[in-house]
Protein backbone atom coordinates (compact mmCIF):
# COMPACT_ATOMS: atom_id res chain seq x y z
CA UNK A 1 0.00 0.00 0.00
CA UNK A 2 2.82 2.60 0.49
CA UNK A 3 3.48 2.52 -3.53
CA UNK A 4 -0.37 3.59 -3.84
CA UNK A 5 -0.03 7.26 -3.38
CA UNK A 6 1.96 7.15 -6.80
CA UNK A 7 0.86 4.23 -8.17
CA UNK A 8 -3.22 4.44 -7.82
CA UNK A 9 -4.82 1.33 -7.48
CA UNK A 10 -6.79 0.64 -10.87
CA UNK A 11 -10.49 0.55 -10.23
CA UNK A 12 -12.37 -2.43 -12.46
CA UNK A 13 -15.63 -2.14 -13.04
CA UNK A 14 -16.86 -4.90 -15.44
CA UNK A 15 -14.60 -7.63 -17.53
CA UNK A 16 -15.27 -9.51 -20.51
CA UNK A 17 -13.18 -11.97 -22.75
CA UNK A 18 -9.21 -11.04 -22.45
CA UNK A 19 -10.19 -6.90 -21.30
CA UNK A 20 -10.44 -5.30 -17.99
CA UNK A 21 -12.64 -1.96 -17.82
CA UNK A 22 -12.31 0.47 -14.89
CA UNK A 23 -14.32 3.04 -13.93
CA UNK A 24 -12.62 5.93 -15.52
CA UNK A 25 -13.72 4.29 -19.17
CA UNK A 26 -10.38 2.66 -19.47
CA UNK A 27 -9.25 -0.80 -20.52
CA UNK A 28 -6.77 -3.39 -19.74
CA UNK A 29 -5.67 -6.68 -21.91
CA UNK A 30 -5.38 -9.39 -18.61
CA UNK A 31 -2.27 -10.54 -19.79
CA UNK A 32 -1.58 -12.59 -16.87
CA UNK A 33 -5.40 -13.95 -16.75
CA UNK A 34 -5.73 -12.20 -13.26
CA UNK A 35 -2.85 -14.65 -11.46
CA UNK A 36 -3.25 -17.38 -13.60
CA UNK A 37 -6.87 -18.51 -13.03
CA UNK A 38 -8.69 -16.96 -16.34
CA UNK A 39 -8.53 -19.92 -18.47
CA UNK A 40 -11.15 -18.37 -21.07
CA UNK A 41 -11.25 -15.28 -20.15
CA UNK A 42 -13.50 -13.00 -18.08
CA UNK A 43 -17.02 -13.86 -18.05
CA UNK A 44 -17.17 -16.92 -20.56
CA UNK A 45 -21.14 -17.14 -21.81
CA UNK A 46 -20.80 -20.88 -21.32
CA UNK A 47 -19.85 -20.53 -17.33
CA UNK A 48 -22.18 -17.74 -16.83
CA UNK A 49 -24.90 -19.62 -18.29
CA UNK A 50 -23.86 -22.91 -15.88
CA UNK A 51 -23.82 -20.83 -12.93
CA UNK A 52 -26.87 -19.38 -13.53
CA UNK A 53 -28.68 -22.95 -14.13
CA UNK A 54 -26.89 -23.99 -10.42
CA UNK A 55 -28.08 -20.98 -8.86
CA UNK A 56 -31.69 -22.31 -9.54
CA UNK A 57 -30.83 -25.81 -7.82
CA UNK A 58 -28.42 -25.26 -5.18
CA UNK A 59 -26.13 -23.59 -4.00
CA UNK A 60 -24.22 -25.22 -1.19
CA UNK A 61 -24.41 -28.27 0.91
CA UNK A 62 -21.92 -29.57 3.57
CA UNK A 63 -20.11 -32.70 2.49
CA UNK A 64 -20.08 -34.15 5.41
CA UNK A 65 -22.90 -36.90 4.87
CA UNK A 66 -24.07 -35.46 2.17
CA UNK A 67 -23.47 -35.19 -1.55
CA UNK A 68 -24.38 -33.56 -5.26
CA UNK A 69 -24.15 -34.22 -8.85
CA UNK A 70 -21.96 -31.10 -9.63
CA UNK A 71 -19.18 -32.88 -6.96
CA UNK A 72 -19.82 -36.53 -8.15
CA UNK A 73 -19.65 -35.79 -11.68
CA UNK A 74 -16.56 -33.73 -11.60
CA UNK A 75 -14.63 -35.98 -9.03
CA UNK A 76 -15.48 -38.78 -11.82
CA UNK A 77 -14.81 -36.68 -14.91
CA UNK A 78 -11.20 -36.06 -14.06
CA UNK A 79 -10.36 -39.42 -12.52
CA UNK A 80 -11.20 -40.16 -15.65
CA UNK A 81 -8.70 -37.82 -17.36
CA UNK A 82 -5.89 -39.20 -15.47
CA UNK A 83 -6.81 -43.23 -16.67
CA UNK A 84 -8.44 -43.79 -12.99
CA UNK A 85 -4.88 -43.77 -11.53
CA UNK A 86 -5.64 -41.02 -9.60
CA UNK A 87 -9.32 -41.91 -8.74
CA UNK A 88 -10.30 -40.15 -5.60
CA UNK A 89 -10.91 -36.47 -5.48
CA UNK A 90 -10.64 -34.53 -1.94
CA UNK A 91 -11.83 -30.67 -2.25
CA UNK A 92 -10.42 -27.81 -0.84
CA UNK A 93 -11.30 -24.03 -1.09
CA UNK A 94 -7.90 -22.63 -2.78
CA UNK A 95 -4.34 -23.52 -4.18
CA UNK A 96 -2.52 -23.36 -0.54
CA UNK A 97 -5.54 -25.61 1.08
CA UNK A 98 -4.79 -28.33 -1.52
CA UNK A 99 -1.13 -28.22 -0.61
CA UNK A 100 -1.85 -28.04 3.10
CA UNK A 101 -4.19 -31.32 2.27
CA UNK A 102 -1.91 -33.10 0.35
CA UNK A 103 0.68 -32.76 2.80
CA UNK A 104 -1.01 -34.09 5.70
CA UNK A 105 -2.44 -36.82 3.87
CA UNK A 106 1.15 -37.89 2.64
CA UNK A 107 2.52 -38.04 6.16
CA UNK A 108 -0.65 -39.19 8.01
CA UNK A 109 -0.95 -42.38 5.31
CA UNK A 110 2.94 -43.38 6.86
CA UNK A 111 1.85 -43.50 9.54
CA UNK A 112 -0.85 -45.71 8.71
CA UNK A 113 1.48 -48.03 7.11
CA UNK A 114 3.94 -47.87 10.13
CA UNK A 115 6.55 -45.23 8.85
CA UNK A 116 6.28 -43.12 12.00
CA UNK A 117 9.63 -41.26 11.06
CA UNK A 118 8.19 -40.24 7.76
CA UNK A 119 7.31 -36.76 8.30
CA UNK A 120 9.65 -34.82 6.88
CA UNK A 121 9.49 -33.50 2.99
CA UNK A 122 11.18 -32.78 -0.33
CA UNK A 123 10.66 -29.42 -2.76
CA UNK A 124 12.98 -27.57 -5.58
CA UNK A 125 15.02 -24.87 -5.17
CA UNK A 126 12.71 -22.00 -5.84
CA UNK A 127 9.51 -23.88 -5.88
CA UNK A 128 6.57 -21.56 -4.37
CA UNK A 129 3.05 -23.87 -2.81
CA UNK A 130 1.05 -21.84 -0.74
CA UNK A 131 1.05 -18.96 1.78
CA UNK A 132 -0.27 -21.24 4.56
CA UNK A 133 2.20 -22.35 7.03
CA UNK A 134 2.35 -25.95 5.53
CA UNK A 135 2.58 -24.74 2.03
CA UNK A 136 5.55 -22.41 3.12
CA UNK A 137 7.30 -25.20 4.36
CA UNK A 138 7.56 -26.77 1.06
CA UNK A 139 7.99 -23.36 -0.59
CA UNK A 140 11.98 -21.83 -1.27
CA UNK A 141 11.31 -18.05 -1.71
CA UNK A 142 12.80 -16.16 1.11
CA UNK A 143 10.70 -13.23 0.34
CA UNK A 144 7.08 -15.42 1.16
CA UNK A 145 8.92 -17.33 3.92
CA UNK A 146 11.49 -15.91 5.80
CA UNK A 147 8.93 -13.82 8.23
CA UNK A 148 7.47 -16.93 9.50
CA UNK A 149 10.67 -18.86 9.54
CA UNK A 150 10.33 -19.52 13.44
CA UNK A 151 6.37 -21.01 12.82
CA UNK A 152 7.08 -23.04 9.44
CA UNK A 153 8.90 -26.56 9.49
CA UNK A 154 11.22 -26.53 6.81
CA UNK A 155 11.78 -28.88 4.24
CA UNK A 156 14.81 -30.32 2.58
CA UNK A 157 15.47 -28.10 -0.62
CA UNK A 158 17.04 -29.81 -3.79
CA UNK A 159 18.15 -27.93 -7.00
CA UNK A 160 15.75 -27.25 -9.97
CA UNK A 161 16.40 -28.71 -13.64
CA UNK A 162 16.37 -25.22 -14.61
CA UNK A 163 16.70 -25.60 -18.42
CA UNK A 164 18.93 -22.01 -18.45
CA UNK A 165 21.98 -23.76 -16.06
CA UNK A 166 22.67 -25.83 -19.26
CA UNK A 167 26.65 -26.52 -19.67
CA UNK A 168 28.04 -26.40 -23.13
CA UNK A 169 26.67 -29.41 -24.31
CA UNK A 170 23.92 -29.94 -22.48
CA UNK A 171 20.31 -30.23 -23.61
CA UNK A 172 17.73 -29.02 -21.12
CA UNK A 173 16.82 -33.49 -20.97
CA UNK A 174 20.61 -33.82 -20.06
CA UNK A 175 19.98 -30.98 -16.99
CA UNK A 176 17.45 -32.95 -15.79
CA UNK A 177 19.09 -36.00 -15.51
CA UNK A 178 21.96 -34.26 -13.44
CA UNK A 179 19.90 -32.46 -11.37
CA UNK A 180 17.99 -35.64 -10.42
CA UNK A 181 21.03 -37.06 -8.95
CA UNK A 182 20.97 -34.34 -6.02
CA UNK A 183 17.64 -35.98 -5.15
CA UNK A 184 18.83 -39.50 -5.46
CA UNK A 185 21.60 -38.57 -2.78
CA UNK A 186 19.02 -37.12 -0.41
CA UNK A 187 16.75 -39.97 -0.51
CA UNK A 188 19.49 -42.47 -0.75
CA UNK A 189 20.21 -41.11 2.71
CA UNK A 190 17.29 -39.86 4.55
CA UNK A 191 14.27 -41.44 2.64
CA UNK A 192 13.61 -43.13 5.91
CA UNK A 193 12.21 -39.78 6.72
CA UNK A 194 10.97 -38.14 4.28
CA UNK A 195 7.19 -38.57 3.08
CA UNK A 196 7.14 -37.12 -0.17
CA UNK A 197 8.96 -34.42 -2.84
CA UNK A 198 6.11 -31.46 -4.28
CA UNK A 199 6.92 -30.28 -7.37
CA UNK A 200 5.51 -27.91 -9.95
CA UNK A 201 5.30 -30.06 -13.22
CA UNK A 202 7.55 -28.43 -15.90
CA UNK A 203 7.15 -24.71 -14.96
CA UNK A 204 7.98 -23.47 -11.44
CA UNK A 205 5.71 -20.36 -11.51
CA UNK A 206 6.45 -17.55 -8.48
CA UNK A 207 10.28 -18.70 -9.14
CA UNK A 208 10.45 -16.53 -12.14
CA UNK A 209 9.01 -19.23 -14.54
CA UNK A 210 11.42 -21.88 -14.05
CA UNK A 211 11.16 -24.42 -17.69
CA UNK A 212 12.51 -27.98 -17.28
CA UNK A 213 12.47 -30.65 -19.18
CA UNK A 214 9.91 -33.66 -18.98
CA UNK A 215 12.45 -35.67 -17.65
CA UNK A 216 12.75 -34.53 -14.34
CA UNK A 217 9.59 -36.13 -13.60
CA UNK A 218 10.01 -39.32 -14.99
CA UNK A 219 13.40 -39.39 -12.93
CA UNK A 220 11.11 -38.13 -9.52
CA UNK A 221 8.45 -40.79 -10.22
CA UNK A 222 11.45 -43.63 -10.33
CA UNK A 223 13.16 -42.30 -7.31
CA UNK A 224 9.99 -41.86 -5.19
CA UNK A 225 8.73 -45.66 -6.45
CA UNK A 226 12.64 -47.01 -5.69
CA UNK A 227 12.56 -45.46 -1.92
CA UNK A 228 9.28 -45.07 -1.08
CA UNK A 229 8.48 -41.94 -0.93
CA UNK A 230 5.11 -39.85 -1.76
CA UNK A 231 5.03 -37.25 -5.34
CA UNK A 232 2.66 -34.40 -4.86
CA UNK A 233 2.51 -32.42 -8.39
CA UNK A 234 1.14 -29.24 -7.82
CA UNK A 235 -0.56 -28.61 -10.99
CA UNK A 236 -2.31 -25.06 -9.61
CA UNK A 237 -1.07 -23.01 -11.88
CA UNK A 238 0.24 -25.31 -14.98
CA UNK A 239 -3.01 -27.82 -15.07
CA UNK A 240 -5.88 -27.21 -17.18
CA UNK A 241 -4.38 -27.47 -20.50
CA UNK A 242 -1.65 -24.38 -19.53
CA UNK A 243 1.50 -26.19 -20.43
CA UNK A 244 -0.30 -27.82 -23.52
CA UNK A 245 -1.51 -31.17 -22.14
CA UNK A 246 -4.51 -30.86 -19.65
CA UNK A 247 -2.17 -32.42 -16.76
CA UNK A 248 1.45 -31.23 -17.42
CA UNK A 249 2.36 -34.44 -16.15
CA UNK A 250 0.84 -36.04 -19.08
CA UNK A 251 4.15 -34.57 -20.92
CA UNK A 252 6.50 -36.91 -19.37
CA UNK A 253 4.12 -40.17 -18.98
CA UNK A 254 3.82 -40.37 -15.63
CA UNK A 255 1.49 -39.71 -12.83
CA UNK A 256 2.12 -38.75 -8.92
CA UNK A 257 0.66 -40.25 -5.98
CA UNK A 258 -1.30 -36.46 -5.30
CA UNK A 259 -1.90 -34.24 -7.45
CA UNK A 260 -3.04 -30.73 -6.41
CA UNK A 261 -5.43 -28.46 -8.91
CA UNK A 262 -7.36 -24.97 -8.20
CA UNK A 263 -6.86 -21.52 -10.12
CA UNK A 264 -8.30 -22.26 -13.80
CA UNK A 265 -10.23 -25.13 -12.96
CA UNK A 266 -13.30 -22.73 -12.16
CA UNK A 267 -11.92 -20.91 -14.80
CA UNK A 268 -11.09 -17.59 -11.84
CA UNK A 269 -15.28 -17.81 -11.53
CA UNK A 270 -15.00 -19.26 -7.52
CA UNK A 271 -12.57 -20.46 -5.39
CA UNK A 272 -12.05 -24.06 -5.62
CA UNK A 273 -9.18 -26.67 -4.77
CA UNK A 274 -8.97 -30.68 -5.75
CA UNK A 275 -6.19 -33.07 -4.34
CA UNK A 276 -6.50 -36.10 -6.63
CA UNK A 277 -5.52 -38.84 -4.96
CA UNK A 278 -4.07 -42.75 -5.71
CA UNK A 279 -6.18 -45.63 -4.80
CA UNK A 280 -4.23 -47.42 -2.53
CA UNK A 281 -3.56 -43.77 -0.35
CA UNK A 282 -7.22 -43.54 0.07
CA UNK A 283 -7.84 -47.08 1.56
CA UNK A 284 -5.70 -46.31 4.33
CA UNK A 285 -8.06 -44.06 5.55
CA UNK A 286 -10.95 -46.04 5.39
CA UNK A 287 -11.46 -47.16 9.05
CA UNK A 288 -14.51 -47.40 12.04
CA UNK A 289 -12.32 -44.87 14.11
CA UNK A 290 -12.25 -41.18 13.57
CA UNK A 291 -8.72 -41.26 14.79
CA UNK A 292 -7.72 -43.16 11.44
CA UNK A 293 -9.88 -41.25 9.19
CA UNK A 294 -8.27 -37.90 7.05
CA UNK A 295 -9.99 -35.44 9.47
CA UNK A 296 -9.46 -32.44 7.31
CA UNK A 297 -12.35 -30.25 6.45
CA UNK A 298 -13.49 -26.76 4.69
CA UNK A 299 -16.83 -25.16 5.18
CA UNK A 300 -17.28 -24.85 1.13
CA UNK A 301 -15.40 -28.34 0.75
CA UNK A 302 -17.04 -29.39 -2.60
CA UNK A 303 -19.32 -26.30 -3.14
CA UNK A 304 -22.00 -26.67 -5.68
CA UNK A 305 -21.07 -23.55 -7.93
CA UNK A 306 -17.96 -23.71 -8.05
CA UNK A 307 -17.94 -27.75 -9.22
CA UNK A 308 -20.47 -26.72 -11.83
CA UNK A 309 -18.24 -23.78 -12.84
CA UNK A 310 -15.19 -26.42 -13.21
CA UNK A 311 -17.43 -28.65 -15.02
CA UNK A 312 -18.42 -25.86 -17.56
CA UNK A 313 -14.54 -25.12 -18.25
CA UNK A 314 -14.38 -28.50 -18.93
CA UNK A 315 -17.50 -28.85 -21.40
CA UNK A 316 -15.92 -25.48 -23.15
CA UNK A 317 -11.90 -27.40 -23.17
CA UNK A 318 -13.18 -30.46 -24.36
CA UNK A 319 -16.15 -29.03 -27.32
CA UNK A 320 -14.37 -26.57 -28.95
CA UNK A 321 -10.85 -28.31 -28.40
CA UNK A 322 -9.67 -26.04 -27.03
CA UNK A 323 -6.16 -27.07 -26.29
CA UNK A 324 -5.40 -28.10 -29.86
CA UNK A 325 -6.50 -24.86 -30.99
CA UNK A 326 -4.08 -23.08 -28.55
CA UNK A 327 -1.18 -24.61 -30.39
CA UNK A 328 -2.35 -22.08 -33.30
CA UNK A 329 -2.42 -19.18 -31.02
CA UNK A 330 1.06 -20.05 -29.28
CA UNK A 331 2.30 -20.40 -32.94
CA UNK A 332 1.15 -16.79 -33.80
CA UNK A 333 1.79 -15.27 -30.65
CA UNK A 334 5.31 -16.20 -30.12
CA UNK A 335 5.76 -15.31 -34.03
CA UNK A 336 4.46 -12.00 -33.61
CA UNK A 337 6.28 -11.46 -30.08
CA UNK A 338 9.84 -11.93 -31.95
CA UNK A 339 10.79 -8.08 -32.16
CA UNK A 340 11.20 -8.75 -28.16
CA UNK A 341 13.46 -11.98 -28.41
CA UNK A 342 15.70 -10.02 -30.93
CA UNK A 343 16.05 -7.44 -28.37
CA UNK A 344 19.95 -7.73 -26.79
CA UNK A 345 18.97 -7.45 -23.11
CA UNK A 346 16.43 -9.78 -23.65
CA UNK A 347 17.66 -13.51 -22.30
CA UNK A 348 16.07 -16.91 -22.24
CA UNK A 349 12.89 -16.21 -24.22
CA UNK A 350 10.61 -19.74 -23.89
CA UNK A 351 7.75 -20.58 -24.45
CA UNK A 352 5.71 -23.63 -23.16
CA UNK A 353 1.77 -24.43 -24.15
CA UNK A 354 0.33 -20.89 -23.05
CA UNK A 355 2.82 -19.43 -21.08
CA UNK A 356 5.66 -17.22 -22.28
CA UNK A 357 8.59 -16.21 -20.24
CA UNK A 358 11.87 -13.99 -20.90
CA UNK A 359 14.57 -12.63 -18.62
CA UNK A 360 15.88 -8.96 -19.10
CA UNK A 361 19.48 -8.24 -18.58
CA UNK A 362 20.76 -5.68 -16.15
CA UNK A 363 17.19 -5.10 -14.85
CA UNK A 364 16.94 -2.23 -11.91
CA UNK A 365 15.45 -2.95 -8.42
CA UNK A 366 12.32 -1.21 -9.44
CA UNK A 367 11.83 -3.13 -12.79
CA UNK A 368 9.00 -5.12 -12.25
CA UNK A 369 6.84 -2.04 -11.05
CA UNK A 370 8.33 0.14 -14.06
CA UNK A 371 6.71 -2.44 -16.25
CA UNK A 372 3.58 -2.92 -14.29
CA UNK A 373 3.20 0.86 -14.72
CA UNK A 374 3.98 1.27 -18.20
CA UNK A 375 1.60 -1.78 -19.63
CA UNK A 376 -0.98 0.05 -17.45
CA UNK A 377 -0.37 3.02 -19.97
CA UNK A 378 -0.28 0.76 -22.78
CA UNK A 379 -3.59 -0.75 -21.95
CA UNK A 380 -2.05 -4.29 -20.67
CA UNK A 381 -2.18 -5.86 -17.45
CA UNK A 382 1.40 -7.27 -16.65
CA UNK A 383 3.17 -8.61 -13.19
CA UNK A 384 6.75 -9.36 -14.10
CA UNK A 385 8.47 -11.65 -11.04
CA UNK A 386 11.74 -10.14 -10.36
CA UNK A 387 13.57 -9.37 -13.79
CA UNK A 388 11.62 -12.23 -15.51
CA UNK A 389 8.47 -10.93 -18.00
CA UNK A 390 5.97 -13.31 -18.56
CA UNK A 391 2.31 -13.51 -20.23
CA UNK A 392 -0.32 -16.42 -19.11
CA UNK A 393 -3.04 -14.71 -21.18
CA UNK A 394 -6.80 -16.47 -21.25
CA UNK A 395 -7.19 -19.42 -24.03
CA UNK A 396 -9.67 -18.28 -26.13
CA UNK A 397 -8.28 -15.23 -28.26
CA UNK A 398 -9.19 -14.21 -31.69
CA UNK A 399 -6.26 -13.21 -34.10
CA UNK A 400 -7.37 -9.79 -33.86
CA UNK A 401 -6.52 -10.39 -29.90
CA UNK A 402 -3.17 -11.86 -30.09
CA UNK A 403 -1.94 -8.75 -32.17
CA UNK A 404 -2.94 -6.49 -29.51
CA UNK A 405 -1.79 -8.33 -27.47
CA UNK A 406 1.82 -8.56 -28.77
CA UNK A 407 1.65 -4.83 -30.34
CA UNK A 408 1.18 -3.84 -26.70
CA UNK A 409 3.83 -6.03 -25.14
CA UNK A 410 6.40 -4.52 -27.58
CA UNK A 411 5.68 -1.20 -27.05
CA UNK A 412 5.71 -1.58 -22.77
CA UNK A 413 9.39 -3.18 -23.51
CA UNK A 414 10.32 -0.65 -25.62
CA UNK A 415 9.64 1.60 -23.85
CA UNK A 416 10.88 -0.01 -20.77
CA UNK A 417 14.35 -0.77 -21.95
CA UNK A 418 15.41 2.45 -24.21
Amino acid sequence: MKWHPDLPLVSIERADGPWLFGHDGARYFDAVGSWWVCLLGHRHPAVVQALRDQLGELDHVMLAGLTHRPVVELSERLSAMTDKVLGHAFYGSDGASAVEIAIKMSAHAWQHRAHEKKQSFVCLAGGYHGETLGALGVTDLAGFRQPYEGLVRPAYVVPNADARQARPGEDARAVALRQARHLEALLDERADQIAAIVTEPLVQGAGGMIFYDPEYLRQVRALCDRYSVHWIADEIAVGCGRTGSFFACEQAGVWPDLLCLSKGISGGFLPLSIVLSREEIYRLFLHESASQAFLHSHSFSGNALACRAALAVLDVLEKNDVLAANRLRATRLSARLQPILRHPRVKHFRQIGMIWAWDVADAPADFSRRVYRVGLRNQLLLRPIGKTVYLMPPYLLSDSDIDVLADSVIAVMSEVLA
